[in-house]
């Protein structure tokens, strides 16, 4: 089982991670229950300047968001302060081109913890991946535009939805609504 799962991100390990660790993600030890002690220090060390460079980038956001705050509209802010990270999207839909509707369950997230429609108002620009399954939300960052919002939201399968909108709207479903 570790083998195959190493196998399925492979691809992924092999682009994000330094060239120094390729030799052990094709040779399987980058996997192991005891990996040698120099891939060990390696990771101890890759882990650290990680650690370092995310807190400067979140120093950074954090810093930027601070100083567009007040210019978002108000449930823009509430949909980016109530963080969704670890909500899983469970469908959406498109009514028309000015709206875009997701559906989540929160019940593992960092808030609301129920299931929730988030219905964005004006939408202008949509970009979005295809979307298996209970695709998980990771991290979101929030941009002012002229007249509204852009949403960027990190997902599971390392690829982005982007979202530009006029206002959104957040309503708590409860259990998992048929959609």
């Amino acid at each position: 089982m570790q083998r195959e799962g190493l196998e399925q991100k492979k691809d992924h390990l092999l682009k994000y991670l330094p060239e120094a660790f390729h030799p052990y993600i094709h040779d399987g030890t980058l996997n192991t229950i005891y990996p040698p002690p120099e891939l060990q220090e390696m990771a101890k060390q890759w882990k650290q300047d990680y650690d370092d460079r995310m807190r400067k980038v979140a120093e950074t956001y954090n810093r930027y968001y601070k100083s567009i705050q007040n210019e978002l509209p108000p449930n823009a802010v509430k949909l980016f302060e109530n963080t969704l990270h670890d909500a899983k999207i469970t469908s959406y839909a498109r009514p028309d081109e000015a709206t875009f509707i997701l559906y989540l369950d929160c019940r593992g997230s960092y808030y609301y913890f129920t299931d929730i429609k988030i219905t964005f108002h004006g939408v202008k620009q949509l970009e979005l991946p295809d979307l298996p399954e209970n695709t998980w939300w990771l991290y979101d960052e929030i941009y002012t535009i002229d007249g509204g919002f852009e949403l960027r939201v990190l997902l599971d399968s390392l690829e982005a939805f982007i979202i530009s909108a006029v206002d959104v709207e957040i309503e708590e479903l409860g259990e998992l609504q048929s959609q």
